[in-house]
């Protein structure tokens, strides 16, 4: 098989590159002539220059192709500019799978997120069926995805689209080099700058494990059908103390409501707009921390044959991954 995958570059991208290669695939890996290629040095794979705007070059890059793994996302809680989070996410979700049913591509994995799924205020972990609304979705970056995910459901049910849909939940672990939000929050919990926590939480996967749920979602999913690929459910406090365990430092003791940090991301974005860095808290964070974020991943498992590690592991590598990448310039002394 030649799969073509985009967003190889990318953090999850590239764990799904490097699964198909495991497996005996072959890769072709689309990628913008701008983008960091760090994730793919080593790998025998085809790369070809391409982006998600530009549906000429996606027809060139799913020429001979027998499978799509379209990965590739703009993962940004905020922007100054919310235009390209639709161009990318909604908008390349489209002319990415008009390409491969004009290529006449015989299956797809499309990368959706749980961003786009409803969730349960008792904490109960949410799955596939949970309903949900574009009003439901905080951000621009939900609202884009859900709106990309409806889109793929839409050429499913009416073209004739060859489509998996996966909703991975938050992978951490080695190869995060921008980092992703979820990332950085870990980055910074093992540099021990995170003294304080919100009641929230998170479902943790390894990011090899959601690779993995992408092979098994083209070898046993459903068409149209959608799969959660998560792990563990904990609170971010949780979280927040098993890495400051991993790395050494002192876990975060004090409480923090949300209201009393929300002044602050409007701060933070407010600079952010004249420095054009992105802010270290932002005010769709914090309203998005008000939710429980618990998801079950039971359907992957029970049709997929999906087992992911605990989060420990996932944890543990990420911080790993970042010292020995000299991120984490203090001592792990649990490493």
């Amino acid at each position: 098989m030649l799969a073509l995958v985009t967003g190889a570059s990318g953090f999850v991208g590239s764990a799904v590159a490097r699964r198909l290669l495991d497996a005996g695939h072959r890769v072709r890996a689309l990628v913008r002539p701008t983008s960091d290629r760090r994730n793919l040095v080593g790998l025998s794979l085809e790369i070809v220059h391409g982006d998600l705007t530009e549906s000429p070059s996606l027809v060139r890059a799913l020429e001979g192709c027998d499978a799509l793994f379209h990965v590739a996302a703009d993962y940004r809680l905020w922007t100054p500019v919310p235009e390209e989070l639709y161009r990318a996410n909604q908008a390349g979700a489209v002319n990415i799978m008009r390409a491969a049913l004009a290529a006449g591509v015989a299956r797809i994995v499309y990368t959706s997120s749980v961003a786009t799924l409803g969730w349960n205020k008792d904490r109960s972990p949410a799955d596939e069926a949970t309903p949900s609304t574009i009003e439901d979705m905080i951000g621009h970056y939900k609202r884009s995805k859900f709106l990309a995910e409806a889109e793929v459901t839409r050429m499913v049910e009416r073209e004739g689209l060859p489509a998996v849909i996966v909703n991975p939940t938050a992978p951490v672990g080695p190869r995060d080099i921008r980092p992703t939000p979820t990332g950085r929050m870990i980055l910074d919990a093992a540099r021990g700058r995170v003294p304080a926590y919100v009641d929230t939480g998170l479902n943790i996967v390894h990011v090899d494990d959601v690779a993995q749920g992408h092979l098994l979602a083209y070898e046993r999913g459903r068409i149209g059908a959608r799969y959660i690929l998560g792990a563990e459910n904990l609170t971010l406090q949780q979280i927040l103390t098993r890495v400051a365990t991993i790395a050494g430092q002192k876990p975060p003791r004090i409480r923090l409501p949300h209201n009393a940090i929300l002044p602050i991301a409007y701060v933070a974005e407010a600079w952010a707009r004249i420095s054009r860095r992105e802010p270290l808290v932002t005010i769709d964070g914090v309203r998005l921390s008000k939710k429980t974020m618990f998801f079950s991943s039971d359907k992957a498992t029970r049709e997929l044959g999906y087992a992911p590690r605990p989060a420990d592991a996932a944890l543990t590598d990420a911080v790993l991954w970042y010292r020995e990448h000299g991120y984490c310039k203090r001592s792990l002394r649990n490493l």
